[in-house]
């Protein structure tokens, strides 16, 4: 009688625990998702800043080269 008792308390237990092992693997691939999204997310946006301070670069260089072709030397 005990023995069947102390039996039935650990497969209940075991269930219990394989049905949170679940839900955890379950949330941990939804948590995998949405970190591999935002990586995706935050290197579109680390390139997207790449190019826009290069553009940024050249238009300052082309300012500066077109600014100093317009001045008067320093002699007049």
């Amino acid at each position: 009688m005990f023995l069947r008792f102390t039996l039935r308390v650990m497969s209940d237990r075991i269930d219990a625990i394989e049905e949170k092992l679940a839900h955890l693997e379950r949330a941990m691939a939804q948590i995998s998702d949405v970190v591999a999204r935002q990586q995706k997310e935050l290197d579109r946006a680390l390139d997207r800043n790449q190019r826009l301070m290069d553009k940024l670069a050249s238009l300052e260089s082309d300012l500066g080269t077109s600014a100093t072709a317009h001045e008067k030397p320093p002699h007049y």
